[in-house]
């Protein structure tokens, strides 16, 4: 980070309507058509695993984790992670993602997914997911389906398709 006064909250309601247009605006109307967007249909994210990041009132960032299982495994799901253009390269989404891993690890959560790049990722403790092991609804390259766990040995011998989690409040 250089100089910027950054402050991360954890996201309210209030939030909804700017972090929607935050995503409008990094992501575009192709977003809906993403595996990890339609699976996030199936349920909300937690707002008390959601944060956002802010410089002064701006909203620069944000970054979201809604439940979801894989096979009959709780975890959760990482995403949309988003930081405006022009503060990008500054530490920010690092800064998201940390919280929001303490946050669900604080709070009992053992396993957290994602699609994304494993380079970006990976300084965060994501690795990526063993051939077949998890499948995630729609086309999603192997490759960037990656885990966290949040606890050593969480994901030994979990298997099975990635879905929302009807069962969270």
């Amino acid at each position: 980070m250089t100089d910027l006064s950054l402050t991360i909250l954890p996201e309210t309601a209030d939030d909804a309507v700017a972090i929607e247009r935050l995503h409008e605006r990094t992501f575009g109307p192709g977003r809906y058509a993403k595996s990890a967007y339609r699976l996030r249909e199936g349920g909300d994210h937690r707002l008390e695993l959601s944060f956002t990041a802010r410089i002064g009132t701006l909203l620069v960032g944000s970054v979201r984790l809604s439940p979801i299982r894989i096979g009959e495994t709780k975890a959760l799901l990482l995403g949309p992670l988003t930081v405006e253009p022009p503060f990008r390269e500054r530490g920010i989404g690092y800064a998201l993602i940390e919280r929001a891993l303490a946050q669900a690890k604080a709070a009992s959560h053992r396993l957290v997914v994602l699609v994304g790049d494993e380079p970006y990722y990976g300084k965060s403790g994501f690795k990526r997911v063993p051939k077949g092991r998890a499948t995630m609804p729609g086309p999603v390259d192997p490759a960037r389906l990656l885990v966290c766990e949040l606890v050593d040995g969480a994901f030994e011998g979990v298997s099975g398709p990635v879905r929302p989690d009807a069962t969270a409040a």
